[in-house]
């Protein structure tokens, strides 16, 4: 419960002039509606009595009824206002709350972030976030509402009824409103929790069927991923029958609530108004603002019963929201004047409750304009070694020197604008190639967004001329052009272009951040000969005085190498 709170606080603090206006027009449309029904009972109920007593002609028919109008168009427009600005505040706290969230998923270890790029990962974050969009919605303003219009009526019938139908009405509801509440969010607690944990599994098979139907074909899995779909989503139908029945015994429950409330109010009004301490009209009040404050406590039951999935949904949320900060120093270091790139000693790795280091111990020396090789067997730790020369996996032991200082004294903005790593498997976005390219380069070295569409997307770029110069000589210049240039729409993963073409973008996104140290992984992957000749002729023409560190086992990437380092498997 403390971290649901604390989401619930951190979404009104976002944005909580919306939030308060619509708590407003909640409780003045929860009022209204008592008040509607309480003047209506009580003007037909003193129409009756006038005409019983025979003094109907002097009744006063149009204020009554001029009331009555009033408060039901009110209502509605209260309804929509209200509507309208908590469904907005929401949306907009719901954002903040992703970004938010997403640096918190940005501060993890690389390896936590890594297996973060899975189906049932993606899909876990983006199902927690919804689930809470009924924190406030359906639970944490209605509560406060209910609460002041039941306190707002219980002053109101003191005043135009009398003490004991006030309390009769406020203690009912308050006492039976209370125990069918709790009651409904105990029973539909587990329920919520196991649709949610349903929903997300179906929701990776499904994912993981859409994209490997062929590769489970050929393995024969498909009818077993099938039936692993079927198994989800009987259990999701199981989960939501069993919160859809708490959810029919709490309506039972507030329901039977609200009976007694008014029949407290009928009893309580009915002796008064016999004793004559009060008109029958007036003990009418009673009874139908009984009746009419059951709206409120029925705004409640659909967010109680999904309080076991917001729960659980927003101890995660707060988990990687809280991902520490790490220290880093203030600026970059000087570079010593004769120093090497780059200077590892005695390096090794080995990840937590293994046996057996990924690699190592190794020594290795990168000076400016040079090309090593890191050669090996398949799970030598290659692919790992770069992750610890770039900083993003730590050495288990070993010292790392970059342009002469120690890798942990650079920050990280310093220490990526000197060090790219190309990994093997890089990301492209669905988007333009212009919005792909201008994922790599720091804002000092992009334009703002073009405002219009005509706007060609060059003009993104402080230097297009370079642009076009990187994705020409890795022979991507042309492809583009005959399409529709920078201004090419690639789809989800970017898709449209072939398997090569996409591995030439992303090259030519690291190559544009220029950096003094280029760590490749498997860069030739996907091309033919000629074409991967050509390419990593370009690296090197396009950084004359970079040092560049490649993983391969392509005879390409060995001929292109000045020097090798073999990496035997531990």
């Amino acid at each position: 419960m403390k971290s649901l709170l604390r989401i619930a606080r951190d979404m009104l603090a976002a944005e909580p002039k919306a939030f308060l206006r619509g708590a407003i027009l909640g409780v003045t449309v929860l009022a209204m509606g008592a008040a509607l029904l309480g003047l209506s009972g009580w003007f037909v109920t003193a129409c009756a009595m006038a005409g019983i007593a025979g003094i109907g002609i002097d009744f006063d028919f149009f204020r009554p009824s001029a009331g009555v109008r009033l408060l039901a168009l009110g209502r509605a427009g209260a309804r929509y206002g209200e509507r309208m600005l908590t469904h907005d505040a929401t949306l907009r706290a719901l954002s903040a709350l992703r970004l938010r969230l997403y640096r918190g998923v940005a501060r993890l270890p690389f390896e936590a972030q890594n297996r973060l790029r899975g189906a049932e990962a993606l899909n876990r974050l983006t199902s927690d976030v919804d689930a809470l969009d009924g924190l406030l919605l359906r639970l944490l303003i209605p509560v406060a509402t209910v609460l002041t219009v039941l306190a707002v009526s219980f002053v109101t019938l003191w005043f135009l009824v009398a003490p004991a139908v006030a309390w009769s009405v406020t203690l009912a509801y308050l006492a039976g409103g209370t125990l069918a509440l709790i009651v409904t969010a105990r029973r539909a607690h587990g329920a919520a929790e196991a649709a949610e944990t349903a929903l997300q599994s179906l929701r990776a098979r499904t994912l993981d069927m859409a994209q490997s139907r062929a590769d489970l074909t050929v393995a024969g899995a498909l009818l077993r991923q099938r039936s692993g779909i079927g198994a989800a989503v009987a259990a999701e139908v199981t989960a939501r029958n069993r919160m859809e029945a708490a959810d029919r015994a709490g309506g039972f429950a507030l329901s039977l609530t609200t009976g007694i409330a008014a029949a407290a109010a009928l009893l309580s009004g009915g002796m008064l108004a016999q004793a004559g301490t009060i008109t029958p009209a007036e003990a009418a009040i009673g009874f139908f603002v009984a009746m009419a404050l059951g709206e409120g406590p029925a705004l409640l039951r659909r967010g109680l019963t999904e309080l076991g999935r917001m729960q659980v949904a927003a101890r995660r949320v707060t988990a990687l929201c809280d991902t520490p900060v790490r220290p880093e120093p203030a600026s970059a270091p000087a570079r010593e004047g004769s120093a090497p790139l780059l200077v590892a000693q005695g390096l090794t790795h080995r990840r937590a409750g293994s046996a057996r280091a990924t690699f190592g111990p190794l020594d290795l020396t990168l000076t400016a304009g040079e090309t090593v090789l890191i050669s090996g067997p398949s799970g030598a730790g290659k692919s790992t070694l770069l992750s610890v020369l770039s900083g993003l996996i730590p050495a288990t032991s070993g010292t790392i020197a970059l342009e002469g200082r120690p890798l942990a004294d650079w920050p990280e903005a310093a220490l990526r604008s000197t060090m790219t790593l190309l990994p093997q498997r890089s990301a492209l976005i669905g988007g333009t190639v212009a919005e792909n390219l201008a994922l790599a380069l720091p804002a000092e070295r992009l334009r703002p967004a073009p405002e219009s569409r005509s706007t060609p997307p060059e003009a993104r770029f402080s230097d297009p001329d370079r642009v076009w110069q990187i994705l020409d000589a890795l022979e991507l210049g042309e492809v583009l052009r005959r399409r529709e240039g920078l201004a090419t729409v690639l789809g989800p993963g970017g898709s449209g272009l072939s398997g090569g073409q996409s591995r030439r973008l992303v090259l030519a996104r690291a190559l544009l951040r220029e950096p003094d140290i280029l760590l490749l992984d498997e860069p030739s992957e996907g091309l033919d000969p000629d074409t991967a000749a050509a390419v990593l002729g370009a690296l090197r023409t396009l950084l004359p005085e970079a040092g560049i560190i490649l993983v391969s086992h392509r005879p390409a990437d060995r001929a292109f190498a000045d020097r090798e380092i073999a990496v035997a498997r531990s």
